[in-house]
């Protein structure tokens, strides 16, 4: 087993420049410590709103601290994910959060005083040329007047967010702590089975060691799930307890009208992915016939299709390929990730006790932070693309936006990095020369569909029936969960996919879903990357032109209408006969080359 490399055994040209935004630790603490005495200053500004040079005062007095906070909180996250062994870091970041929540606490006053003011006054600030920062800020204030609380009820939501958001920490608890998988044993060979290991245990092409290693999950789980049940139950309520508090019809109306998304956006994915439900069962037959299999089941479904198909580049070699592989973004593009190699943006390797995953973060005015654990696999040459795609989107977004509007919606934050993701397997898929290889991408191709359009919209479908159940009476209970949940997995995966029981139970280890409505914007993600990712391959210069313009946006008007003037309106049919129509292109190449 060879050894694990220590952060400071890594080449520096390999390591993160956190000096980019404090040039020490020592530096850090001190800014802390003022931006602690800062923090209420923000009081000063309260009832006294009602004046332009009021409002205006205040906005820039949080952009300041704003942005202050923003730089405590991603040294410290970062410093501590680098190894979180090293308790002075995540000190820092436990510091840093409870500052968050001071601040949030103490500023919580601002739009509660600002929606009881005149809509006419607030159309005077609109147009006043000073307030250019904040017209987005406005404007949802005025549409959103309703929603907003008097000052005393926001201040509690405010204080009562931690306890609020409980539930997601217990499951987190439970679900990293508290369940211990046993070790498996297959022809008599150990396996650990843990959070990590399960997904190499399902990709194993030994289908006895997948089984078992599912079934032994599962088997753990329910040895909790009346525990996990109650827990998201709770969850579920507090959703919908929050929306009738504030005044929307349902917790699917308060997630959209928050992210400022048409609600019918959510209808149109799930009827279009249920329209194109045949395509994804013939992919489930094309792999029962793949495998040689008589039987497919749900832990068949991560099997490599095709073996010995890695391009096994070393870092270096992965992102030359990533540079040639997004020519089609232009000379400026290029010339920015080059500058984020040599300037130190990303912390390449994996490290003892560094966190495991990938991740950017944007820090205004500095640059982009970008975490890899990168190996010399196919995954990762994929992985490191994506997370470049999220640096450059947060990088233009805050070259061209103020701070108020620097920071995009989660609703378009995934379309970046799935942009490249495709530019990089349509370029693969032109210049390699090996069959085996381009039976992989194919089936990469296909499997980013599968988990992220279909999977991900299945979990959006079981979300929004647990919601109006949960809000019209109806209790949430285990044997109406499973019942429900397996239901929509027979039906998404078709006939060709043997029922296991176990199944009917992973509603009760997804983390997302204890972010009410998160998910179906992975689905909508991948459905506009798709659609721009054509649209620059086909060589018309408007097309990137206006995807650029995408990158730039920011937050600086509703997510759904930058997505829009990028030429993805999600209202329409269009994106998604477009992403259907990669995925059915796809399996039928693939099935030429079988």
């Amino acid at each position: 087993m060879t050894k694990q490399l220590k952060q400071q055994d890594v080449q520096e040209k390999h390591r993160w420049r956190l000096e980019d935004i404090y040039a020490s630790p020592t530096e850090w603490e001190e800014e802390l410590q003022k931006a602690n005495k800062d923090s209420v200053k923000v009081l000063k500004f309260k009832g006294k709103l009602s004046s332009a040079d009021g409002v205006l005062e205040a906005y820039a007095f949080c952009d300041d601290f704003e942005q202050r906070l923003e730089k405590l909180y991603c040294y410290a996250m970062l410093a501590s994910d680098r190894d979180l062994a090293d308790s002075k870091f995540q000190e820092y970041r436990t510091k840093a959060y409870t500052l968050m929540v001071k601040f949030n606490s103490a500023a919580s006053f601002m739009n509660p005083e600002l929606s009881k003011l005149e809509e006419s006054f607030l159309q005077e600030l609109i147009q006043d040329s000073r307030f250019s920062a904040y017209t987005y800020r406005l404007e949802e204030i005025i549409k959103n007047k309703k929603y907003i609380l008097s000052e005393a009820e926001e201040r509690i939501l405010a204080l009562a967010g931690k306890t609020l958001a409980g539930f997601k920490e217990t499951f987190s608890k439970i679900d990293n702590v508290d369940l211990k998988f046993p070790t498996i044993t297959v022809d008599g060979e150990k396996h650990p089975l843990t959070h990590a290991t399960y997904a190499e245990l399902l990709s194993h092409p030994n289908q006895e060691l997948r089984k078992k290693a599912f079934r032994t999950l599962y088997k753990t789980y329910e040895g909790v799930i009346h525990t996990l049940c109650a827990n998201f139950g709770s969850s579920i309520n507090k959703d919908n307890f929050l929306a009738t508090v504030k005044g929307y019809k349902s917790a699917l109306d308060l997630s959209l009208t928050n992210n400022d998304v048409p609600s019918e956006v959510y209808g149109k994915l799930l009827s279009q992915v249920d329209e194109n439900l045949p395509a994804m069962h013939d992919y489930m037959e094309f792999r029962k016939k793949q495998l040689k299999l008589e039987e497919i089941h749900m832990y068949d479904l991560h099997v490599a299709l095709f073996e010995d198909a890695e391009l096994r580049l070393d870092y270096e070699g992965a992102y030359d390929l990533m540079l040639e592989a997004l020519k089609p973004m232009g000379e400026e593009y290029l010339q920015l990730l080059t500058k984020a190699r040599k300037n130190r943006w990303i912390d390449v390797e994996e490290t003892e006790n560094k966190r495991s995953g990938a991740y950017s973060c944007g820090v205004y005015g500095v640059h982009p932070f970008v975490l890899l654990n990168y190996k010399p696999t196919t995954h990762d040459v994929f992985t490191l693309a994506h997370e470049m795609g999220h640096a450059l989107h947060s990088f233009y977004s805050s070259k061209n936006q103020p701070y108020a509007k620097n920071d995009y919606s989660i609703f378009v934050a995934e379309v970046a990095s799935t942009v490249n993701e495709v530019l990089l397997l349509k370029h693969l898929q032109k210049t390699v020369t090996d069959e085996k290889i381009k039976r992989y991408l194919l089936s990469y191709y296909l499997d980013m569909f599968r988990t992220t359009l279909f999977r991900q919209t299945m979990f959006a479908e079981f979300e929004r029936e647990v919601h109006t159940k949960e809000q019209a009476g109806t209790p949430l209970t285990v044997d109406y969960l499973s019942k429900y949940y397996l239901k929509l997995n027979k039906k998404y995966y078709g006939s060709a996919v043997s029922v296991d029981r176990q199944i009917k139970y992973e509603w009760a280890r997804i983390p997302h879903f204890y972010s009410a409505y998160y998910v179906y914007q992975y689905a909508t993600g991948i459905t506009s990357a798709v659609t721009i990712a054509n649209g620059i391959l086909s060589g018309d210069p408007k097309a990137l032109e206006r995807y650029k313009q995408f990158l730039s946006a920011g937050g600086h008007k509703s997510p759904y209408e930058i997505l829009k003037d990028a030429g993805v309106d999600l209202l329409t049919d269009q994106p998604y006969k477009v992403a259907f129509g990669e995925f059915k292109s796809a399996l039928k190449e693939l099935k030429k080359l079988c």
